[in-house]
């Protein structure tokens, strides 16, 4: 005895929602705020340069602060005359001031030495 054929296999749906928009700014936006072209905004993202999320549809969404870290950074890579490797290594080095200034401030420190900035 054979048995019964089957029927063929229905194609599977997902009913696909559309998620909500990440908080922050659009590629546009930041590229225009800074003044910089979209692709070179990119560039500094693939670099990692500049922090940035993907939506569910794939496209960067950015902190608030962003359009002025780019703006810093070209200046920077264009007033040093930076590649991009060295532009990284002095704008963590210009953080990492910033922060322990703070800190030391924070602390109450006193002293007759003005701040070597």
């Amino acid at each position: 005895m054979t048995p019964p054929p089957r029927r063929p296999a229905r194609p599977r749906t997902r009913t696909v929602y559309a998620l909500a928009p990440l908080p922050g700014l659009s590629l546009e936006t930041v590229a225009r705020r800074s003044g910089m072209h979209p692709d070179a905004v990119r560039k500094f993202v693939a670099l990692g340069l500049l922090d940035a999320r993907r939506e569910a549809s794939g496209r960067l969404r950015f902190a608030e602060s962003a359009p002025l870290e780019l703006a810093r950074m070209e200046r920077l890579r264009v007033g040093l005359c930076l590649n991009y490797a060295a532009l990284g290594v002095v704008v963590d080095l210009l953080d990492r001031i910033n922060r322990l200034e703070t800190a030391l401030r924070r602390r109450d420190t006193r002293s007759d030495q003005p701040p070597w900035t």
